[in-house]
C-alpha cells in the first residue's frame, strides 16, 4: 500500500529545466530548438520545440505541472524520459514544451528574488493561461496551423482544460493526465481543513504558505519513490531516468547553485488553485470545451480523483467525444515510469487520440 505524501512532499516536486541554447539534432532524428515568446502582460517565456524532419498537422503543446516544469517533465535526454520526443516521432508533429512563468527558462516574478513569506502564492492559473495563449500563437504560426493540441500533466492538465474552455476555437484536441477538476470536496492532502487551509477558515487557502517553495532536487525522487507500490523502485522506473531528473530541475533555476546542497524554486500559485479544486470548487466549466478530450488517470495517483474525471465528463456537453481511461498499476509519474508500468499504454492512448483528429 502507498502512503500519502506530506505537505512538504507535495510542495517538493519541482521547478523547471531548459536554459536556452542553440538548436540541437537528436539521435532519433528529431530536432530541438530553444525559443522565446512574450505573453500579453510582458512576461518572457521559454519554449522548446521538438520536431521531426517533415511535420504535419496541428502541433502539440505539453503543459507541465506545479513542480517539475518544461523539459525536466517531458524531455529528459535519456531513453524513456522524453514524452515530447516520443509524441513528435510517432505523430509526426511539432511538439512544444513550455515553461510557465516562474519555471525553468521563463521569467520569474520579482517576488521570487525575495523571501517566500513576503508574497502570496505566485503564478496563478489566470496568469498561466496567458502564457499558454502566447505559446499557442507561436506554435500555430510556426506550424502554419490555426489550432493546437494540448497535453497537460497534473496541474498542467488543470491549466490546459482552463485554457481550452476560454479559447475553444483554438484547441483541436485536449488530453489531461492525473488532473484535478473540482469533482469532490474530499481529498487525502488538500481539501477542507487540510494543512493548507487558513486557520479557522477550512475552505480558504492559507496565504501564509508563501509565494514559492525552495527544495533540494532529491525531494522530487522521494515523492516519486513513495508513490511506487513496491520496495524495488528500479523495477518500476529506470534509474537512468531518475538520475537525469534531478540535475535537469536544478539546471532550470540559475540560483540553484547558491545553496548547499543546491535547491530550486517553485511557485505556489498552482497549489492554491489546486486547493480550491480539492474543495470541490471548479476553476472552469468543461461545458465550454469543444475539442475531443481524453482524460487519463493512473491507478496509484495521489493527486487526481476518479470524481474529477466523472465530473469533467458530465460537464463536457459540447465536446464531440470524451474518453476516460484508468491506467492500471500506474503512478503519478506514469510518463517517466517503465514502459510496462503504464508508460506504453499512456503513449498509445495519446497517439490514438491525437492521431485520429483531422487537423
Amino acid at each position: 500500500m502507498t502512503t500519502s505524501p506530506t505537505r512538504r512532499d507535495m510542495l517538493a516536486a519541482g521547478a523547471a529545466l531548459a536554459a536556452a541554447g542553440p538548436a540541437q539534432a537528436a539521435p532519433e532524428g528529431l530536432r530541438r530548438e530553444e525559443l522565446f515568446v512574450t505573453a500579453d502582460d510582458g512576461v518572457r517565456l521559454h519554449v522548446r520545440e521538438v520536431r521531426p524532419a517533415a511535420p504535419r498537422g496541428a502541433p502539440l503543446i505539453l503543459v507541465h505541472g506545479a513542480r517539475a516544469a518544461g523539459a525536466a517533465s517531458f524531455d529528459l535526454p535519456v531513453e524513456g524520459g522524453s514524452l515530447a520526443g516520443d509524441l513528435a516521432g510517432r505523430l509526426n508533429r511539432r511538439v512544444y514544451v513550455m515553461d510557465a512563468r516562474g519555471y525553468g527558462g521563463s521569467q520569474r516574478p520579482a517576488a521570487m528574488d525575495g523571501p517566500p513569506e513576503e508574497s502570496r502564492p505566485l503564478s496563478r492559473a489566470f496568469e498561466v493561461v496567458r502564457d499558454l495563449d502566447a505559446v499557442r500563437k507561436l506554435a500555430a504560426q510556426r506550424a502554419e496551423n490555426r489550432q493546437v493540441g494540448l497535453v497537460g500533466w497534473a496541474t498542467g492538465g488543470m491549466w490546459a482544460g482552463f485554457y481550452a474552455s476560454l479559447r475553444p476555437e483554438a484547441v483541436s484536441g485536449l488530453a489531461t493526465i492525473n488532473a484535478l477538476y473540482g469533482g469532490s470536496d474530499v481529498h487525502a492532502m488538500l481539501g477542507p481543513g487540510s494543512a493548507f487551509a487558513q486557520p479557522g477558515q477550512p475552505r480558504r487557502f492559507d496565504p501564509a504558505t508563501g509565494g514559492y517553495a525552495l527544495y533540494p532536487a532529491a525531494s522530487l525522487i522521494g515523492v516519486w519513490e513513495r508513490n511506487i507500490p513496491t520496495d524495488d523502485k528500479d523495477a518500476w522506473r529506470d534509474p537512468a531516468v531518475a538520475k537525469a531528473l534531478a540535475p535537469a530541475v536544478l539546471a532550470g533555476d540559475p540560483d540553484s547553485g547558491r545553496h548547499d546542497p543546491p535547491k530550486f524554486r517553485a511557485p505556489l500559485g498552482a497549489l492554491e488553485d489546486s486547493f480550491h479544486q480539492a474543495c470541490g470548487r471548479r476553476l472552469y466549466d468543461a461545458g465550454s470545451i469543444t475539442a475531443p478530450t481524453l482524460l487519463v488517470r493512473a491507478e496509484h495517483d495521489f493527486w487526481s480523483r476518479q470524481a474529477d474525471l466523472d465530473a469533467f465528463a458530465a460537464d463536457a456537453s459540447r465536446t464531440p467525444s470524451v474518453r476516460t481511461v484508468t491506467l492500471a498499476g500506474a503512478t503519478h509519474f506514469v510518463h517517466l515510469d517503465r514502459p510496462a508500468r503504464g508508460r506504453d499504454r499512456l503513449l498509445a492512448e495519446l497517439v490514438d487520440h491525437f492521431g485520429a483528429l483531422r487537423t
